[in-house]
């Protein structure tokens, strides 16, 4: 006999988490929920530790977000997004690869929703880190008021990058980031680790994708291989041809400036 589904709920108010839940218990009884939680990382958390195979994340919660978890999560759990913002033109959302529900939920949606789900239990996960990262953007937009057709709004700020190093799942602050350098098909993260110490890591994804979703007034491309962390800036020399090399705090090696940004550091 096969084991029954399960699920993990996050959502920052209780009374929408129970009134998901015993709507849940009607359109899918067989559904297990084992684990609650009130905001992403709480959600990461759960995630790691009981391996549902569905997760319903609210999109804006206090912390960790609800589409930063997703991240996290990746493509172990099939991912619903609940939401109270319904003015959506998202490519995720139109193509059928990520679902998601709008506050409050309605059975007739709710049913819709579960219907595919139980389609795909058992398949492959379709969604990737590239389309969850270009998900946080459009996401912000809507959050933002912006919607389809208003003003333009700037992506979502990246608060944490997921990395793997062995068998361990890091979530890397973005203020600790001294700089990233784009290296093949991955991105070298040179970061502070909880003891302030410099350590490494790679992540699959383009250094272009990742300079989208960062604070222009915090880290600058220098080289069309490396952005850093203008804070983390110690020392700027310049050398011929109009580039330059920058000096880090705390760090032994350079990072090259090329002469089509230069101008980032003439007031240096």
């Amino acid at each position: 006999m096969n084991a029954p589904p399960t699920a993990l709920i996050a959502d920052d108010e209780p009374l929408l988490r129970e009134l998901l839940i015993q709507r849940l218990a009607k359109a899918w009884p067989e559904l297990q929920i084992v684990a609650e939680a009130r905001n992403g990382r709480e959600a990461i958390e759960q995630f790691e530790r009981l391996q549902p195979a569905i997760c319903f994340l609210d999109v804006h919660m206090p912390g960790v977000s609800g589409v930063e978890a997703a991240r996290a999560i990746g493509r172990r759990a099939h991912l619903v997004f609940v939401t109270a913002y319904d003015q959506y033109a998202l490519e995720a959302f139109e193509h059928g690869v990520l679902d998601y529900l709008v506050k409050p939920v309605t059975p007739a949606r709710l049913a819709e929703t579960v219907s595919r789900l139980q389609a795909r239990l058992g398949q492959p996960v379709l969604h990737s880190e590239e389309l969850l990262l270009r998900l946080a953007g459009q996401l912000a937009q809507q959050l933002r008021g912006g919607g389809a057709a208003g003003p333009a709004a700037g992506p979502e700020r990246l608060r944490w990058l997921r990395a793997s190093v062995g068998d361990a799942l890091l979530m890397i602050p973005v203020e600790c980031i001294d700089y990233l350098k784009a290296d093949s098909k991955l991105t070298l993260v040179a970061y502070r680790d909880d003891q302030g110490r410099a350590a490494e890591a790679l992540i699959r994804l383009p250094l272009k994708e990742l300079l989208a979703q960062l604070d222009p007034a915090r880290y600058a491309q220098v080289h069309r291989a490396v952005v850093v962390n203008l804070d983390q800036v110690r020392r700027v020399r310049r050398a011929e041809n109009d580039t330059a090399t920058l000096e880090l705090r705390g760090r032994s090696e350079t990072l090259p400036v090329s002469r089509s940004y230069l101008h980032l550091f003439r007031e240096m």
